[in-house]
C-alpha cells in the first residue's frame, strides 16, 4: 500500500533526463532535484486550483457543520411529532446509489444556472446523513438529566447546545470536520461535471487536466510532483489529527 506513494515521491525528485534514461526502473536516486515542483506550478495554474479548493473546502465544511450539528441536536433532544419516522426516512436515503443523486443534482444546478460557480459546487455537499447519524449517536450519550436541569434553569436550546453538548462532543465534531475536509479536497466527480471553466477547477480537476495535456503525458516527473503537492496537505492533516479521528469515530459508535 505504501509503495505507490514512495514511487510517486521518488519520481517527483528525479530529473526529466534521468527518468527517461532509465531502461530498468531505479528504486533510488543519488541526485534528487526539486525543479519538477517549480515546473508543475508554472506550466499550469496549480496555485489557482489550490485557492479554489481551499475556498470550496472551507465554505462547504462550515455550512455542513452548521446543518449537521443542528440536525443532530433536533433528532437527539427535541421532541416533535414524526421524529423517528423522519430520521428513518433520512437513513433510507443512504441506500440510494450516489450516481442517481449526482444526476438529479446536476439537473437542478443546471436549471438554476449555477454551473461554473462556487454556489453550484458547494450546495450539494452542505449536508451528510452519515455525519448527522454519527453526531446524533454521540449527542444521545449525554444524560437527559443535564438537558432537563438546563431547561429548569431557563436555558434555551441553542444555549444548551453551544455551552454543553458541543464542548462534550468536541472529539466527534473535530473528526467530522477533518473527514469533510478530506472529502472536499478529494472531490472529483461532481466538480468535473459542474465546471468546465478552468477558473473554477479544483486540484482534482487540475491534476486530470495536467494528465490529459501534453505536459502531463510527456513530463512524468513534473506530473508526479503535482500529485505530491496535492496529496501532502491531507497526509499532514491526517498525521496531526489521527488520534482525534479514531477517538471521535469510537465515541460516535459506542453507547453507554
Amino acid at each position: 500500500m505504501l509503495f505507490p506513494f514512495y514511487w510517486m515521491l521518488l519520481t517527483s525528485v528525479k530529473s526529466y533526463s534521468a527518468y527517461n534514461g532509465e531502461y530498468i526502473p531505479q528504486f533510488y536516486t543519488l541526485s534528487p532535484t526539486f525543479e519538477n515542483y517549480a515546473e508543475a506550478f508554472t506550466a499550469v495554474p496549480l496555485a489557482r486550483y489550490f485557492l479554489n479548493t481551499l475556498i470550496f473546502t472551507l465554505a462547504t465544511t462550515a455550512a455542513m457543520l452548521a446543518v449537521t450539528v443542528l440536525a443532530a441536536f433536533a433528532f437527539s433532544r427535541l421532541a416533535f411529532r414524526g421524529r423517528n419516522v423522519l430520521f428513518a426516512a433520512f437513513l433510507s436515503l443512504m441506500m440510494i446509489p450516489n450516481e442517481l443523486v449526482i444526476i438529479t443534482n446536476f439537473v437542478t444546478i443546471t436549471e438554476w444556472h449555477m454551473r461554473n460557480t462556487f454556489q453550484g459546487l458547494i450546495l450539494p455537499s452542505v449536508t451528510s446523513i452519515f455525519y448527522i447519524y454519527l453526531l446524533k449517536e454521540n449527542f444521545e450519550q449525554i444524560p437527559d438529566e443535564l438537558y432537563k436541569a438546563a431547561k429548569l434553569d431557563g436555558t434555551s436550546d441553542l444555549k444548551y447546545l453551544l455551552r454543553v453538548m458541543i464542548p462534550i462532543c468536541r472529539p466527534t465534531i473535530i473528526t467530522i470536520t477533518i473527514l469533510k475536509v478530506i472529502e472536499c479536497w478529494n472531490s472529483y466527480v461532481w466538480p468535473r461535471l459542474i465546471t468546465d471553466d478552468s477558473d473554477y477547477f479544483l486540484v482534482s480537476n487540475g491534476i486530470q487536466t495536467i494528465r490529459e495535456s501534453g505536459f502531463g503525458r510527456e513530463n512524468i516527473p513534473a506530473m508526479m510532483a503535482a500529485v505530491v503537492a496535492v496529496s501532502l496537505p491531507l497526509i499532514v492533516l491526517f498525521l496531526i489529527f489521527r488520534k482525534k479521528i479514531m477517538d471521535g469515530v469510537s465515541r460516535g459508535g459506542t453507547k453507554g
